[in-house]
């Protein structure tokens, strides 16, 4: 397929967007996180998510602790920091001029 690489890197672009989108409202430990990504069709690799992860933990957009679990190791939950909250508010506003814009070139482009 000619568009795999142009649809990986799409894929990749708006990950961090997803991301910081999930933890909006509330935190969520790693395998949660893998799972939802997984589960909206954005395959996601631990290669890829971790260094992710922590590159958004060292820039002030994202904070962590650990929690004990009763089934296993402890979990490390992720959730936005006041900083990561005016992130995804210029994440939010970027998305709907950026995806109002593709849709016009989109609509205008069948009506031709």
């Amino acid at each position: 397929m000619k568009a795999k690489n142009t649809i990986s890197q799409m894929r990749r672009g708006i990950l961090e967007f997803c991301i910081v989108s999930l933890l909006a409202d509330n935190e969520i430990y790693t395998a949660e996180l893998i799972d939802r990504l997984k589960a909206a069709n954005l395959l996601v690799t631990d290669g890829t998510l971790y260094p992710l992860l922590s590159r958004l933990q060292k820039s002030d957009i994202l904070q962590y602790r650990w929690v004990e679990s009763e089934s296993g190791p402890p979990r490390k939950y992720y959730s936005l920091t006041d900083e990561g909250r005016e992130v995804l508010a210029e994440l939010d506003l970027s998305w709907l001029e950026i995806n109002g814009s593709v849709e016009k070139i989109r609509r205008e482009n069948k009506s031709e």
